[in-house]
């Protein structure tokens, strides 16, 4: 991990400076930061997404990807997570393709710091599934298939960008690829992706869910009809669809 220059110094005491040792105190519980959880190890200070968000658009127009770095790379999850913000807006802000290129490969490289749900949600549909939309999509098939949380969760989500779009495809085939994963982190993300495709198409979500709900894990499938009307919602959750 490289130093950290002036101006990342700064951004780490503006974050400080909002810092609530309460706060801090009940989010390593929150995001399992616990000895056994899937966030185990990470730490926290306190600040308030708000007020990271504001602190990415002040300064990401500044910062280097080196700098970008070193803040990302922080044991602290609130400096990676505003680390994140700047990433996304400087790849929304990219003007050309080899910028959004670069961008995405320094994502791809630091993967192993996007280490929990907050962080690949805030993240992955934004540069990874922006990127993909028009692009080869192996990769998430690949990270789907990788038995590794964070990079499993980072395929469905990425999925994200698709279904804005109307593009449905790759996450009913990841849904499908993730249909029986053991841990609840990966229902909920499925379960989102769906619900959010049934909210574009209630036709294709329903057909998806006709020959599969069954199998799928109970909170999948909370997730997936929970805006479903509620005598649908009621016939899938009794069985009787």
């Amino acid at each position: 991990m490289k130093n950290p220059s002036q101006q990342i110094t700064l951004i780490q005491e503006e974050l400080l400076q909002h810092a609530d040792p309460e706060k801090a105190e009940f989010l390593p519980k929150y995001f399992k930061a616990v000895p056994g959880g899937y966030g185990e190890g990470d730490r926290f200070i306190g600040v308030k997404v708000p007020f990271q968000r504001k602190v990415a658009q002040k300064h990401y127009r500044d910062l280097s990807l080196d700098e970008l770095e070193a803040l990302l790379t922080q044991e602290v999850h609130e400096y990676r997570l505003t680390a994140l913000f700047m990433l996304v807006l400087k790849f929304e802000k990219a003007k050309s393709a080899k910028d959004r290129k670069t961008l995405l490969d320094f994502y791809l490289n630091h993967l192993d710091f996007v280490n929990n749900w907050d962080l690949v949600d805030s993240s992955a549909p934004k540069i990874l599934g922006a990127y993909l939309y028009d692009q080869d999509k192996s990769l998430l098939y690949d990270f789907a298939q990788s038995g590794q949380l964070w990079k499993q969760r980072t395929a469905i989500i990425s999925t994200q960008y698709f279904i804005k779009k109307g593009h449905f495809d790759d996450t009913l085939q990841l849904a499908d690829l993730l249909l029986d994963h053991p841990h609840d982190l990966i229902h909920k993300a499925v379960g989102w992706m769906l619900r959010e495709v049934g909210e574009k198409d209630f036709d294709t979500a329903y057909t998806f869910l006709e020959k599969r709900y069954k199998q799928m894990p109970r909170t999948m499938l909370r997730y997936t009809i929970e805006k479903f009307e509620p005598e649908i919602r009621m016939g899938f959750l009794k069985g009787l669809i």
